[in-house]
C-alpha cells in the first residue's frame, strides 16, 4: 500500500435514519475539522422524520453531498456513501455522534508514518441524549496485527475509525446481510489484511440514548458470533487456538450475562455459561457468573 501525506482527501460517510434531532451536530463537527481536505457524504436510509428537510440545509455546499434511498439498512447506506465518495481515505461517523475539531489532523499523520497501517482509530468519550458527559471505563487499545485481541472484544469505536480506501475495497465493504454489529465485522475482516494504529486520546463523543439500535444486546451478540465464525472460517490459522478458545469463552459468558441481567432468562444464561466452559473449563468469569446466577438475576 502506498504511503500517505497529511493532506490526502478524506471522505467522511454518515448514514442516517430518523436522526434529524442529532444530524446537524454531527455534520457541523465534520465541517468544523481543522483538517481541511475532506468531503462529506450523507446517505438518508428512508427516514420518516424531518431528516429530508434538514438535509436541504447543505444543498450546494461545496464539501457535502446528500443522497436518499429507500430503507435498506445501515450497511447498504454506508456502502452507498463510500461509492459516492472519492477520497483515498474513508472515515465513519454515526449521525448521533460528534467529532472533536482536531480528530483528523491527529489521526492522518499515522498513515504517513507507516504504509502498512490500514486503520487508525482512537479512544472516545460518552454523552447522553442531551450532550451531557457520561462516565466511561478505560478502553484497551491495540496496534499492529490485532485479529486476536479483536476476537476477545471490539475495542475500535466506530465513529473514530479512518480506513485506507484500498483496504476497504479489498474486503468488499460492509456486509449488507447484517443488521447490527457492522463495525465489528468490518474491523475483523480488515484485521486479516492490514495493521491498525490509534490515538490514545479521545477524538469523538459517543451518544447513549433511549432510541439507539445498539441497545438490542441479544441481536448484537448474535451478529458478533456470526462475524467471529465467518472470520475464523475464512482465515484459518490467523489466530492461535488458545486465544480462539478464550475468545469464545469470553463471548458466551458475556451473552449469558445479557440473558441474565437484562432479560432475566436464567436458563438461557446457564446454557451460555456452560458453553463458555466447554471452550475453557477453568474460565473463572464463567464460573463466577454461573454461581452468581443461582442467587440473583441482578447485574453486579
Amino acid at each position: 500500500m502506498p504511503g500517505s501525506s497529511a493532506g490526502d482527501l478524506v471522505s467522511v460517510v454518515i448514514a442516517t435514519y430518523n436522526m434529524g434531532r442529532y444530524l446537524p451536530q454531527a455534520v457541523q463537527s465534520v465541517l468544523g475539522q481543522s483538517y481541511a481536505n475532506l468531503d462529506l457524504q450523507i446517505v438518508d436510509d428512508g427516514s420518516t422524520d424531518d431528516t429530508p428537510s434538514i438535509l436541504r440545509r447543505w444543498d450546494g455546499h461545496p464539501r457535502v453531498r446528500t443522497y436518499s434511498q429507500a430503507n435498506a439498512g445501515k450497511a447498504r447506506a454506508m456502502n452507498q456513501g463510500v461509492a459516492l465518495s472519492g477520497g483515498s481515505f474513508i472515515a465513519f461517523l454515526d449521525a448521533d455522534d460528534v467529532w472533536f475539531p482536531e480528530k483528523l489532523s491527529r489521526q492522518m499523520p499515522l498513515f504517513a508514518a507507516r504504509s502498512e497501517v490500514g486503520v487508525v482509530y482512537s479512544d472516545y468519550e460518552r454523552m447522553d441524549g442531551e450532550g451531557a458527559p457520561l462516565p466511561k471505563g478505560p478502553t484497551h487499545l491495540h496496534r499492529g496485527r490485532v485479529s486476536g485481541p479483536l476476537l476477545i472484544e471490539n475495542f475500535v469505536p466506530y465513529s473514530t475509525g479512518v480506513v485506507r480506501r484500498a483496504c476497504f475495497e479489498r474486503i468488499g465493504g460492509f456486509d449488507e446481510t447484517l443488521r447490527m454489529g457492522l463495525d465489528y465485522d468490518l474491523w475483523l475482516r480488515l484485521s486479516a489484511h492490514c495493521q491498525f494504529d490509534f490515538i490514545p486520546a479521545p477524538t469523538a463523543r459517543y451518544r447513549i440514548w433511549a432510541g439507539q439500535m445498539s441497545k438490542n444486546h441479544r441481536q448484537r451478540y448474535q451478529s458478533g458470533i456470526r462475524s467471529m465464525q465467518n472470520f475464523l472460517e475464512r482465515n484459518p490459522g490467523a489466530v492461535d487456538q488458545a486465544l480462539v478458545r478464550s475468545a469464545w469463552a469470553h463471548t458466551y459468558t458475556g451473552r449469558g450475562n445479557v440473558m441474565l441481567w437484562r432479560e432475566k432468562d436464567r436458563r438461557a444464561a446457564l446454557r451460555d455459561y456452560l458453553r463458555a466452559l466447554s471452550f475453557r473449563p477453568a474460565y473463572w468469569p464463567a464460573w463466577r457468573a454461573m454461581l452468581r446466577s443461582l442467587v440473583t438475576t441482578r447485574a453486579p
